[in-house]
């Protein structure tokens, strides 16, 4: 999604997790960038809402390691991926079936998550009533069509 406020990231934007054991590369700017508040990305991030972004699927290359991952049912019905290193527990990734052209990142894995500006909020219905974000950014409370 463009921003008007923000420049697109310089790619390619690299990340990885917190030991080093896994490194990737992504070739293309975001297609998406969001505050999930849905359950699972509360318990995984251990905190209100992980931070994502959707990048195009060809442009994500794993170039370190190798991830440890555990499915889940998601609310389509279609199994969701979490990818994570095996060795810190460093949430990284998610294979999100219903969207098979995108890999959804975790912006605070990339080297320079400053690069990257969330433009949205989603799944508020499960946002921690004292989680009271004042950003001013558009808010759904599932995903957006």
């Amino acid at each position: 999604m463009d921003n008007p406020t923000t420049s697109a990231p310089a790619t390619p934007l690299h990340g990885g997790c917190a030991c080093g054991g896994v490194r990737y590369r992504v070739n293309a700017e975001p297609v998406l960038a969001a505050h999930c508040h849905c359950r699972h990305c509360q318990v995984s991030s251990g905190a209100a809402y992980a931070t994502v972004m959707g990048v195009p699927r060809p442009a994500f290359q794993l170039e370190q390691g190798t991830t440890a991952s555990y499915t889940y049912t998601g609310d389509s019905g279609n199994p969701v991926i979490r990818h994570f290193c095996p060795y810190c527990g460093c949430p990284l990734f998610s294979d999100v079936r219903i969207l098979p052209d995108l890999w959804f990142v975790r912006i605070a894995s990339l080297d320079a998550p400053e690069q990257v500006t969330p433009t949205l909020h989603i799944y508020c219905d499960s946002a921690q009533p004292w989680d009271k974000p004042e950003d001013g950014l558009p808010r759904f409370a599932t995903m957006p069509g």
